[in-house]
């Protein structure tokens, strides 16, 4: 799809995505594009296809139809300008890998893969580890770190990669108050950089605080676009299926106090 010389080029553009696993429709027919840049949220109901959209982005799963394009291109002319956070629970906590030995691995990409890293890479590791707020921890083995810190070793690792894309797996999941402040605040200062983040996210209350656009889905694109235009309480209803139980604070965010609305 081509996009006029006028407008900026989406940082992601899916076209017709679908996904099945054992014959089972998990993506169907998705069309969507982000903006240039800032926060963008992806929410829906457990099962409704969010981390299978961002590794079928990623190439992490075969698709069965559509189209994948990032900063206009395909992932593989473009990768080294993609950041990935996985969920928590897909990484193995007990490898023997010191925080800043997890870290330095965002530098391979552009280090290149053949080689050791170098003083530089180390420094720059270093760097993305007092980012956020881990520079005490860098010896430490992930083991031995709490939920919290595990979640900002790896996202200092997405940090290390400098990145201009970034694809984020709930990485508020299972941390405490004071993380997701902290991630938070990471993620702001890389929108108001210019790059783009894009997050699994599950709570509906927090949303349009965090973010300034967001794609609704269940199986299908619902509705997307800037959060005061699209996270309304219809558009949740029709994501969640009309289990009202499940959107009340949501209903309350999207209606918003005045001021509580997300920086555009």
């Amino acid at each position: 799809m081509s996009t006029p010389a006028s407008l900026p080029v989406p940082a992601l553009s899916v076209r017709h995505l679908t996904v099945a696993y054992r014959d089972a429709p998990v993506l169907w027919e998705v069309s969507w594009a982000t903006p240039p840049s800032g926060l963008v949220a992806v929410i829906g109901p457990n099962g409704a296809g969010k981390s299978t959209l961002i590794k079928a982005c990623l190439d992490l799963v075969p698709r069965i139809s559509g189209e994948v394009r990032i900063f206009g291109q395909p992932l593989a002319a473009v990768r080294r300008r993609v950041g990935y956070l996985p969920q928590r629970a897909s990484v193995d906590w007990d490898f023997p890998a010191t925080a800043l030995d997890v870290v330095a691995m965002g530098c391979y990409p552009r280090a290149g893969w053949l080689r050791p890293l170098g003083r530089r890479e180390r420094e720059a590791a270093r760097a993305a580890l007092a980012e956020v707020g881990l520079a005490d921890f860098a010896e430490r083995q992930i083991g031995q770190l709490s939920g919290g810190q595990q979640q900002r070793v790896f996202l200092a690792r997405a940090l290390a990669l400098k990145a201009d894309l970034y694809f984020m797996d709930e990485p508020f999941a299972g941390v405490d108050a004071a993380t997701e402040k902290a991630i938070v605040a990471v993620l702001r200062r890389l929108a108001d950089s210019g790059r783009t983040v894009i997050v699994v996210h599950h709570d509906l209350a927090t949303a349009p605080h965090y973010f300034d656009h967001v794609l609704l889905l269940n199986l299908r694109a619902i509705a997307s676009g800037p959060m005061r235009q699209a996270f309304t309480p219809e558009n949740l209803a029709l994501a969640y299926g009309g289990r009202l139980s499940l959107l009340d604070q949501a209903v309350a965010a999207a209606a918003g106090a005045p001021g509580a609305a997300p920086r555009a």
